[in-house]
């Protein structure tokens, strides 16, 4: 490697992203040490309940990993060394042989954070150090110090919040509960599948659900009564979240007769019109909103992501392998009647709106403004960068446009909404960035030079907005 000899910041040393010294004041004494409430992942809660062991990088890297899996694709890496036969090895030298060509992707970042902090090495991978790369992380993953749980705690996470379908029996969460684990396992309720009436597998999947809730889903009653029952059980089992994955919000009109009749000919195999099926949406997600405020949850809605895209690919190999995008849905109307149709009744509870278009950063940093009432500190949140725009240039966006156009200081902070043990430097990036802008506006003038003060707010936003925020 020729690197040019002048004033240039080392890559990923210990002040990466921090501009100057306010910044790194406020990371290092601040944002450093703060303990991880990750409220959103989709980590496997059976992993973490057996303390499973990885046998080799490959296994904790880059199964089920779509953003890996999407950049090389687009490098050319034929699809056997993403998730067809190819060996472990032979898809890590392809990923290894992939990295050199993310610069300025977060993948780039992201892949050298993760070998620095879980396996202190520094050495850029490619392909001439894949070998030994791959030896050196996979023999280390083979000892106890490397588990799921052992990961975690390397990372200081206090609090995970898995993402599990209501007929879930939560049998992981127990278990982890019952041991009394150091690091807490809660559930979240998604329940999509028993809404997007229109889906294949509608039918079938309510049969689960009522078998689930121990009630025959016949009518709109007993879908509202399943629910209500496996909302319950959640309840008694820690949960304190739901999240929903929706392209948009749902609030059409509809009378319960309208609702009723649609799921009838649902039932039956017959064809639902547009109009029926959103009414029948709009029904079901106003009426589990009202169940989470009497349960005093947080729900969370995640909207934005045109999924599926590849008709071909999704038949080969089903969804969540890399081919969704952002979707530029209508979004403000619906949100808005969703939720003042809850508030209305007083029955809005604390909710968290993600977007996956970043032209709606302005609309959700209003939005939530509409509906905090006093009530609770930061009520309504913008929440975090989402997705594609989990990165450098799409936090600092939801970052501006939160303080721009409501309290930052009352932000609850970075998720890592990923299926791996190793995406948690997700949230010291997130908290570099933060300090980094804070630190900043101090340099040019725009803030007070006072450092404790602020560093207070970081505290908050990095830690202990979410411990209040969601109480568990």
């Amino acid at each position: 490697m020729q690197a040019i000899k002048q004033d240039i910041k080392p890559f990923l040393d210990e002040n990466f992203l921090l501009e100057n010294r306010i910044a790194e004041i406020l990371y290092h004494e601040y944002a450093k040490e703060q303990p991880i409430i990750d409220y959103h992942n989709h980590l496997p809660p059976d992993e973490i309940a057996s303390d499973k062991a990885f046998s080799n990088l490959t296994a904790i890297w880059l199964y089920g990993d779509h953003y890996k899996w999407r950049a090389m694709r687009t490098l050319g890496v034929p699809e056997k060394y993403i998730t067809g036969d190819a060996g472990d090895f032979e898809k890590f030298q392809k990923w290894a042989e992939t990295v050199p060509f993310t610069i300025r992707n977060p993948l780039f970042h992201w892949t050298h954070l993760e070998l620095q902090r879980y396996f202190d090495i520094d050495k850029l991978l490619t392909p001439e150090t894949a070998t030994d790369i791959y030896g050196q992380c996979s023999d280390m993953l083979n000892t106890p110090e490397f588990s799921t749980r052992n990961l975690l705690r390397k990372m200081n996470v206090a609090v995970a919040c898995t993402t599990d379908d209501p007929i879930d029996n939560l049998e992981y969460h127990r278990q982890v509960k019952a041991e009394g684990l150091d690091i807490r396992m809660f559930p979240a309720f998604r329940p999509d599948k028993a809404i997007l009436i229109e889906k294949e597998g509608f039918h079938g999947y309510l049969q689960k659900l009522g078998q689930a809730a121990g009630v025959e889903i016949k009518d709109y009653d007993s879908l509202l009564q399943a629910l209500q029952n496996r909302i319950d059980f959640f309840d008694e089992n820690g949960c304190r979240l739901s999240d929903h994955g929706l392209e948009q919000a749902y609030a059409a009109p509809f009378t319960l007769k309208q609702v009723d009749a649609a799921l009838q000919k649902r039932l039956s195999g017959e064809a639902l019109s547009a109009e029926d099926a959103q009414a029948f949406k709009s029904a079901v997600l106003y009426e589990l909103g009202k169940m989470y405020a009497e349960k005093g949850w947080v729900q969370q809605f995640h909207l934005g992501a045109l999924r599926n895209n590849s008709s071909r690919m999704m038949k080969q190999l089903g969804p969540d392998t890399g081919f969704d995008s952002i979707g530029d849905f209508s979004q403000a109307g619906a949100l808005a009647r969703l939720l003042n149709r809850l508030d209305a009744e007083d029955k809005l509870a604390k909710t968290i709106l993600y977007n996956l278009n970043p032209g709606d950063n302005e609309v959700m940093a209003t939005m939530i403004g509409n509906f905090n009432d006093g009530s609770v500190r930061g009520k309504m949140q913008f929440g975090s960068a989402w997705w594609f725009l989990d990165q450098k240039d799409g936090m600092e966006k939801q970052l501006n446009a939160l303080s721009n156009m409501g309290l930052l200081s009352c932000f609850i902070g970075m998720l890592t909404d990923s299926r791996s043990f190793l995406s948690f430097p997700r949230h010291e990036y997130f908290r570099r960035l933060l300090c980094n802008l804070i630190g900043r506006d101090v340099h040019n003038g725009e803030l007070p030079n006072d450092v404790e003060w602020l560093g207070g707010i970081v505290r908050d936003i990095c830690y202990r907005n979410a411990k209040a925020y969601f109480g568990f």
